[in-house]
């Protein structure tokens, strides 16, 4: 059962206990990230979560990862664009010093001058290390097209030169403005104590900041293009459209469709552009869904020469669900497949523990595994029917990194608008 409570200082705490697991899953879960920065600061989140492992009043970043390895813990953290989550999985035993430790890092961390210095060069190689990869950088790229000018089009990363330029004033400038108790979800999973509550209490009720005042602008779709010439093996490109936002009722059938059109093995992109014309090695789609923004993607990568190829094939693929949904076949199996990836996904305290901490911090709510499934059994063709052609109806965002740099001449920006 899903509980939630709220310490002294306003901090969310929302745990699921379960008892005949050895672990607890923990998270730290910050309503801040790249989206919350501007053009000068961009990577900022990025950067202070980095230094969070770095040193605090009372630790060196020696003594911190010693301290979770000592009691066998697994702890990191990550950035994205509209949050940042501080993680540990331990043994139900270890939960007390993994609490303290997680507590200490983010709350006491000093942002040592020498220690800034070396992580800037730790960085500088991660963003190399991205550019190096263009099938991830075409996904960022193509954020730049789908939503120009807007901060959540911004890169999670930043710039090698703005990385260069961050201080120790400023980060504890920025820390000031966004980390705060009423942008903090605790989030818990596993083998619980009875006192877990009093546990929090202790190491977080006496957290205090105020929220920050700058209003937030939503984003709007631009079907732009982003294209850029490199000297790589294959041609990437992305596709981009508008999708739904966080807590849209149509969530589900979203997934779902989805899945249908490009999320595992048997989806139509995979077995038409994979299977049936060995034009790629990777085609996939996927969605991401944000407090007021969604967007929808396709990612190929292929050989140079058959980009018209491929982007023909795509477009029929979006046109014919579009015009005509999917098949029985196709809702069942997609049903079942989302089902099954669901339950099985909830097997994992870390995993549960991922989705008390998202679904408060970007919705305030939860669903029950028996009314999630019972969302997805209530799906129908005529669902899936309406988001199709709510979501491929616009012109597109395109974005690409080839030898030549140039737009597939079969690309259409206009070829889904209704």
């Amino acid at each position: 059962m899903i509980q939630k409570w709220t310490l002294s200082n306003g901090i969310r705490v929302v745990a699921e206990s379960i008892p005949h697991v050895r672990s607890v899953a923990l998270g730290l879960w910050f309503g801040t990230g790249s989206r919350h920065e501007t053009s000068e600061n961009n990577g900022v989140s990025h950067f202070l979560e980095h230094m969070m492992f770095k040193g605090t009043k009372t630790r060196t970043a020696r003594q911190l990862a010693e301290g979770f390895d000592e009691i066998g813990g697994q702890v990191n953290a990550f950035t994205s664009k509209e949050m940042t989550c501080y993680y540990a999985k331990v043994m139900d035993e270890h939960l007390e010093p993994a609490v303290e430790l997680l507590a200490d890092m983010v709350l006491q961390s000093t942002f040592d001058a020498d220690e800034i210095r070396k992580e800037q060069k730790v960085v500088e190689e991660e963003i190399r290390m991205v550019d190096d990869t263009p099938d991830d950088v075409v996904h960022d790229e193509l954020y730049s097209a789908a939503v120009e000018g807007h901060s959540l089009g911004f890169p999670i990363l930043g710039s090698v030169e703005n990385v260069r330029s961050f201080d120790r004033g400023g980060l504890l400038d920025f820390k000031e403005k966004r980390y705060h108790p009423q942008k903090l979800v605790i989030a818990c999973a596993g083998n619980l104590p009875e006192h877990f509550l009093e546990l929090l209490e202790t190491h977080f009720g006496h957290f205090q900041g105020v929220p920050d005042p700058i209003p937030r602008t939503k984003p709007v779709f631009t079907a732009g293009a982003a294209m850029k010439k490199k000297a790589t093996e294959q041609s990437h490109f992305c596709l981009g459209l508008p999708g739904i936002a966080v807590g849209d009722p149509r969530h589900y059938a979203c997934i779902l469709l989805n899945n249908l059109v490009g999320g595992n093995m048997s989806s139509r992109l995979f077995q038409e552009v994979r299977e049936n014309r060995g034009l790629a090695y990777s085609v996939f789609s996927y969605h991401s869904s944000y407090s007021d923004f969604g967007l929808f993607t396709i990612y190929a990568g292929t050989a140079p020469g058959q980009e018209n190829e491929v982007m023909d094939v795509i477009l029929h693929i979006l046109e014919d669900i579009r015009n005509d949904g999917v098949t029985d076949e196709e809702l069942r199996k997609g049903k079942e497949q989302l089902k099954g990836s669901l339950m099985m996904g909830l097997e994992s305290t870390s995993n549960r523990m991922s989705r008390l901490g998202r679904n408060e911090l970007l919705l305030g709510r939860h669903k029950s595994l028996d009314e999630v499934v019972e969302a997805v059994e209530s799906l129908t063709r005529q669902d899936l029917l309406e988001v199709a052609r709510a979501l491929f109806s616009h012109p597109m965002a395109i974005s690409g990194i080839s030898p030549e740099g140039r737009l597939p001449s079969a690309f259409r920006r206009e070829a889904l608008a209704l």
